[in-house]
C-alpha cells in the first residue's frame, strides 16, 4: 500500500511523531512517504492511497483538519485517518466528515493494521510494544527546524522521546483523558540509536519531549548516561514537574554532568487556590524553591505558563509578571507565555469541576468557549506577542507605568521556537 504520512506542526522539531509511524509501516511491508507542511508545501497525495495526519497536539490538530478538508476536495474517495493525543477531540467535526478514521495512544499497531485494511478497532490503543528506529531519511534535514541558541550561536537539535503518557493528573492537560495516569516506555536501545543518527545528521543538542522525563526514571537515567558516555560533547534537555525538580533534588547534579542545560516545567500560575482546581501538584512558594534548586546545579528553569483560566484575577497575572522579573526569569521565558489560555477541549478533567462556566463548545477551536473579565487583557498580551514585543511591553500593559528598557537577556540556552501547545 502507498501510504503518505503528514505532520502539520510538531513544536518546530522534526517530527518524530510522522518518523515512528513510517518506520513501523515500511517494516510493515508498505510504501510510505512524508510530508511536513510546517517546513514543505504538499506533495504526493496524487500518488497516496492512503493518507495519515499526525496530531500530538492542538495547533496540529487544527491545521490537520483544514489539510484533510482540502485533500478531501481533491480527492474524496481517498482514506484518511487522523492519529495521535488529539485525534479524540472535536470527532463530531472530523469522523465521516474529513476523517475515516481516528486513533489515539500508542497507535502505530492500529495504524499497520488500518492501512492492511483490518477492522476498525477503539479509538484509544494503550497496548505496550516495542518501537522501530525512526525513519529520520524521510523527513526534511534538522537545518530546516527548531535549534539550541547559546553562547551566540545556533545548533541542530534531535527530537526523541523516552516514554508516552504520563503517570500524573494534571485537570487542565490533555494526556489524562487519553493515558489515564498510564505511561508507556519507548525502549533504550530504539531512543539510543535514534540519538546515534541525529548526531549524525548534524544535531548538537536533543530535547527529551516526553510529558515528564522523570516519570520513568531510572529508564531516563540510563538513557542520559549512556548517551554521555557515547557522545560527551552532546547537551539535552527536557520537561518535567515542578514537584519532581524538588521530589528528585538529587538527580540533578547527575543531569548537569550528563548535558543538561534546561529544564521545561510547567508551572502554569501562581495561584494556589487555581493550582490545586488544577491538580498541579505544587504551590507557588515551590516554584521559587525549584528555580533555586536547578541553577545550583548550572541548570536554566523554563517554566511554562498559563496565565489566563476561568478563574484568573488581574492580580494574578501580574503576580506572574512580578515572579519572573524578580527571579531573573525575563530570558527564560518567551512573551507567548504570558498570553496562554486555558484550552478545554472534549474529554478535558476540567470539565468536571462545577465552579466555573465553560460557554458552548467551538468544534473548530477543539476548545469550550468560557469567557472572563480578563480576555482583552489576553488579547493584548497575544498581539504583543505575535509582533515581536519582548517582556518590558508585556510587563507595561499588565502593571501599568512606561514600558522599563530591561537591558540584555543574552546567554540564556533556548530553543528557537517558543511555542507550547
Amino acid at each position: 500500500m502507498r501510504v503518505l504520512l503528514a505532520s502539520t506542526y510538531e513544536l518546530g522539531h522534526q517530527p518524530l511523531h510522522v518518523a515512528s509511524p513510517a518506520a513501523a509501516l515500511r517494516a510493515a511491508g508498505h510504501d510510505v512517504r512524508c510530508v511536513d507542511l510546517a517546513v514543505e508545501r504538499w506533495h504526493d497525495v496524487d500518488w497516496a492511497e492512503r493518507i495519515a495526519f499526525s496530531v500530538p497536539m492542538h495547533t496540529a490538530m487544527r491545521l490537520a483538519v483544514r489539510a484533510a478538508e482540502q485533500v478531501r476536495e481533491q480527492r474524496p474517495e481517498l482514506p484518511i485517518c487522523f492519529y495521535g493525543l488529539y485525534a479524540p477531540v472535536s470527532r463530531d467535526r472530523t469522523l465521516g466528515r474529513v476523517a475515516d478514521r481516528l486513533i489515539a495512544g500508542e497507535y502505530e499497531p492500529a495504524l499497520v493494521r488500518w492501512v492492511a485494511g483490518e477492522p476498525e478497532e477503539a479509538l484509544v490503543q494503550l497496548g505496550r510494544g516495542s518501537f522501530e528506529l525512526p525513519a529520520r531519511d524521510l523527513l526534511p534535514p534538522l537545518e530546516s527546524y527548531a535549534h539550541l541558541a547559546l553562547d551566540g550561536e545556533e545548533r541542530p537539535v534531535g527530537y526523541v522521546e523516552a516514554s508516552h503518557g504520563c503517570v500524573h493528573m494534571c485537570r487542565h492537560c490533555p494526556i489524562p483523558s487519553v493515558y489515564d495516569g498510564r505511561i508507556r516506555i519507548v525502549g533504550a536501545d530504539t531512543v539510543l540509536a535514534d540519538i546515534e543518527q541525529l548526531v549524525a545528521l548534524g544535531a548538537r543538542h536533543i530535547t527529551f519531549g516526553d510529558p515528564d522525563f522523570l516519570n520513568g526514571r531510572k529508564h531516563s537515567l540510563a538513557i542520559v548516561h549512556a548517551m554521555h558516555e557515547r557522545f560527551p560533547d552532546l547537551t539535552f534537555d527536557c520537561t518535567t514537574k515542578v514537584e519532581h525538580v524538588l521530589e528528585f533534588a538529587h538527580l540533578w547534579p547527575e543531569l548537569a554532568a550528563c548535558g543538561c542545560l534546561f529544564v521545561v516545567t510547567a508551572v502554569e500560575l501562581l495561584n494556589d487556590e487555581i493550582l490545586a482546581r488544577l491538580d498541579k501538584g505544587h504551590d507557588a512558594r515551590q516554584v521559587a524553591d525549584a528555580v533555586a534548586l536547578l541553577r545550583e546545579h548550572g541548570i536554566e528553569p523554563r517554566p511554562s505558563l498559563m496565565p489566563f483560566t476561568p478563574w484568573t484575577t488581574h492580580e494574578d497575572v501580574a503576580d506572574i509578571v512580578r515572579f519572573v522579573e524578580r527571579h531573573d526569569l525575563i530570558g527564560n521565558v518567551d512573551p507567548v507565555q504570558f498570553s496562554i489560555r486555558l484550552l478545554v477541549p472534549e474529554g478535558s478533567l476540567v470539565l468536571e469541576r462545577d465552579d466555573w462556566e465553560p460557554g458552548a463548545y467551538d468544534p473548530d477551536a477543539l476548545s469550550w468557549t468560557w469567557s472572563s473579565p480578563l480576555d482583552g487583557l489576553q488579547r493584548e498580551l497575544a498581539h504583543i506577542a505575535e509582533r515581536g514585543g519582548e517582556f518590558g511591553e508585556i510587563r507595561a500593559a499588565v502593571l501599568g507605568g512606561p514600558q522599563l528598557e530591561m537591558g540584555s537577556i543574552e546567554g540564556r540556552p533556548r530553543l528557537t521556537e517558543p511555542w507550547f501547545c
